[in-house]
């Protein structure tokens, strides 16, 4: 059960750091956040593992806990800055995927075997990650769009409650994330039944996350920066 301890506590530690974050920089704070979370994500899903029975990766928790970010800023300053948000989340991304890659094409001293094991363990990490990138941008910018035109659509029909545009819009906006990121990144790569259930487990945690960060969005809408965020 340490797999599945350990990612019940990774939800509260991603929650947390978002509010502090906004706290002390305000909505640079949760810009900062979108680097994070995405490049963070990437790295962390090139691990499979079996969750709560069945096959999984890493980086859903970092990655679902960007969608917390972009109704903060749909919330308290509106659709423009969130749509901000996911433009600077793309842009990390695809920069951070190319400095990865020209880290992979220089060569390791010769002769040093940590040096020639830190840059197989790099190509092992980072080998894969132009495909799941592309899975991740893809997915990212469809998903969190998404994400923020429905937050509006929901704010405007139901203004009092926080509760329902925070949960339609996120879970629907994780359906569609996990469908296309899986489908980009491992079609192929694993067997049909490992690839159905790495989808039904990532949706499954998304949803749980998406579910989790409602208290949070109410506690961020009562913070308020210091005065010099």
């Amino acid at each position: 059960m340490i797999n599945e301890l350990l990612w019940l506590l990774e939800i509260p530690a991603n929650f947390l750091l978002i509010l502090l974050a906004y706290r002390l920089f305000g909505k640079k704070g949760l810009y900062l956040w979108i680097p994070v979370s995405v490049i963070v994500a990437n790295i962390q899903v090139v691990q499979a593992l079996r969750l709560f029975g069945l096959s999984a990766t890493l980086g859903n928790v970092s990655y679902a806990a960007s969608f917390l970010v972009t109704d903060i800023l749909s919330e308290k300053y509106g659709k423009k800055e969130a749509r901000k948000a996911v433009l600077m989340g793309l842009f990390c991304l695809v920069a951070a995927t190319l400095l990865f890659q020209l880290t992979l094409l220089f060569r390791p001293l010769p002769g040093d075997d940590f040096a020639g094991r830190t840059h197989a363990a790099l190509g092992t990490i980072f080998g894969l990650m132009p495909r799941i990138a592309l899975g991740s941008l893809t997915a990212y910018f469809i998903s969190q769009w998404h994400d923020v035109w429905a937050f509006d659509i929901w704010r405007k029909r139901f203004p009092g409650h926080l509760w329902i545009r925070n949960n339609c819009s996120t879970i629907v906006s994780q359906l569609i994330d996990s469908a296309v990121f899986v489908l980009i990144a491992f079609a192929g790569v694993y067997p049909a039944q490992v690839l159905l259930e790495i989808f039904i487990t990532t949706f499954v945690l998304k949803f749980l996350v998406a579910i989790a960060d409602t208290p949070f969005l109410y506690w961020a809408r009562r913070i308020h920066p210091l005065p010099d965020a």
